[in-house]
């Protein structure tokens, strides 16, 4: 009997591996092991539609949720791997249980960066369901002030979501501006000045020293130049850790999460997607670790292929990132791979309008465009990225 291929984590990218594995051939068993008692729900509508009441979260499916029965997975919930030996390729659950794989898909995802100190009432982190309702529970509650520590895409869409609710808002970032790891400062001036404009008290460039509380309960948010912010709710949104613990000692490779190679083999029958894989882009030349959406149905599809390549040389994944958010009534939409100090040129409208197309230049290439409320816009420049880097393309698509 041939040993199954087994899949950690029923995650966006290891369903998405599931269907490129029935997709490709593959007649053999498949395994989906999962740490959580239930599936893992799409994690977009939480920080918006569910958390605002408007969509029930029954509907915030994983859209290959509906269709276990037709890809004839094996799924296990409230199943935590302890332990794997990528040269026998065994796993080993809590419970004891071993299971003997002929391939592997690490699909773990990520954990969310918590304030250091003990668990107070009232603070929150947004990754799951459960994340989400009880965040919504306390502000169904309606306190006097939301405080939201972190000014990356999670921590400004909830930001907005809160001031949408009606609450007053203060919104926390250590940089100088939102977003600037990732982002030239400009876009970030604009998301803050966004915020601004709805009436979010945006606090930049400040440090985090702790959380004041009142019994078990938050109280406030005290900065490190000693200012105390007051919140009866916190959220914190300062980015997540790979979620590779069980993985130490096991021979695969580790860094930014699971180290790949350009088709996402991180080692003989072992491969990963999603949130918890680096790997080497053949695009961009440059090893990255993507945290969205769509990337993990992409790199999930291409790490199923890669296993059914077996022994051969496999397909590389060169992907050109995408993702997009909604922020009020702006929809922020951007397909590349910037970095903070890459050059920004300004293709159509303005900062000042809310409403422009903008792309990011580096020497003799274009490493991402990103639009806001122009979605024609950058679903053109995206093509044209797939296609290549080079400026001029991207150029010549707004002249």
């Amino acid at each position: 009997m041939v040993d199954p291929v087994v899949v950690v984590g029923a995650s966006l990218g290891g369903l998405s591996a599931v269907d490129a594995l029935r997709a490709g051939g593959h007649d053999g068993d498949v395994v989906v092991l999962e740490a959580a008692d239930e599936l893992p729900s799409d994690r977009p509508p939480l920080s918006k539609q569910v958390l605002a009441g408007t969509m029930e979260p029954a509907a915030a499916r994983q859209p290959l949720a509906a269709r276990l029965e037709e890809l004839r997975a094996d799924v296990r919930l409230g199943f935590r791997v302890e332990s794997f030996d990528v040269a026998t390729r065994r796993i080993r659950g809590a419970d004891g249980t071993e299971l003997q794989a002929s391939g592997v898909v690490v699909a773990t995802g990520a954990a969310p960066r918590r304030l250091p100190g003990p668990e107070l009432a009232g603070v929150h982190v947004v990754r799951t369901m459960d994340d989400c309702l009880a965040l919504k529970a306390d502000l169904d509650r309606g306190p006097d002030r939301v405080v939201v520590v972190g000014a990356g895409f999670i921590g400004a869409e909830v930001a907005a979501t809160c001031r949408e609710l009606g609450l007053e808002v203060t919104l926390l970032e250590g940089a100088p501006a939102p977003m600037v790891r990732v982002l030239p400062v400009e876009v970030g001036s604009f998301v803050a000045d966004l915020h601004r404009s709805h009436g979010v008290d945006v606090r930049l460039g400040v440090g985090v020293d702790g959380l004041e509380a009142d019994g078990d309960r938050v109280s406030g948010v005290r900065l490190a130049d000693g200012t105390l912010v007051p919140a009866q709710v916190v959220v914190v949104g300062i980015g997540v850790v790979p979620s590779t613990d069980w993985l130490t000692d096991s021979g695969v490779p580790l860094g930014n999460g699971v180290t790949c190679d350009e088709t996402c083999l991180a080692a003989p029958g072992v491969v990963a997607a999603g949130d918890v894989a680096e790997w080497l882009n053949p695009h961009f030349g440059e090893r990255m670790r993507v945290e969205q959406w769509e990337h993990a149905i992409e790199q999930g599809a291409a790490a199923g292929r890669r296993l059914l390549a077996g022994d051969g040389p496999g397909e590389p994944f060169a992907s050109v990132p995408w993702f997009w958010s909604d922020q009020y009534d702006r929809k922020l939409q951007m397909a590349g791979r910037p970095s903070a100090t890459d050059e920004v040129h300004v293709l159509e409208g303005s900062f000042a309008e809310q409403r422009f197309a903008v792309a990011f230049r580096r020497g003799d290439r274009c490493t991402g465009v990103l639009g806001v409320n122009r979605p024609r816009h950058v679903v053109q420049a995206r093509m044209r990225l797939v296609e290549s880097l080079d400026w001029a393309p991207i150029e010549e698509l707004f002249s």
